[in-house]
């Protein structure tokens, strides 16, 4: 299998949750959303351990079965799609969701997100 990881999922993986440690270390390839590691990255710089946070993400992004996603032209239309079916139903969500959302769809993935917000989107296979 192969997962994006969101925010949450990465913290509960350094936390050492179970559940998380478990599908991180069992997924064929973990597949970062370069929004994620920006997301990350911000609350690392309001917090007090940001070199050692840094060093851990550090770590983690050269592990070999982990690739940083990015956006390309295409995922601007996966992009466009999600938005404006969000829009229509009156669900928005937050856009770097929507970023992520994308990515997901672009490169066939599976989220491993606790966010609610992605239950807006059935498109999105979930863990």
């Amino acid at each position: 299998m192969r997962i994006a990881l969101d925010v949450n999922r990465y913290v509960d993986f350094c936390n050492r949750a179970p559940d998380a440690v478990e599908t991180v270390r069992s997924a064929d390839r973990v597949m970062f959303p370069f929004v994620v590691i920006a997301e990350l990255r911000s609350g690392f710089r309001l917090g007090t351990q940001s070199e050692r946070n840094e060093r851990t993400l550090g770590g983690f992004l050269q592990k070999p079965r982990v690739d940083v996603l990015f956006a390309d032209e295409v995922t601007t239309h996966f992009y466009a799609s999600i938005y404006a079916d969000l829009q229509r139903s009156g669900t928005p969500i937050p856009t770097n969701d929507i970023w992520i959302a994308a990515l997901v769809i672009q490169h066939d993935l599976v989220l491993f997100s606790r966010d609610r917000h992605f239950d807006r989107l059935p498109r999105i296979p979930r863990i």
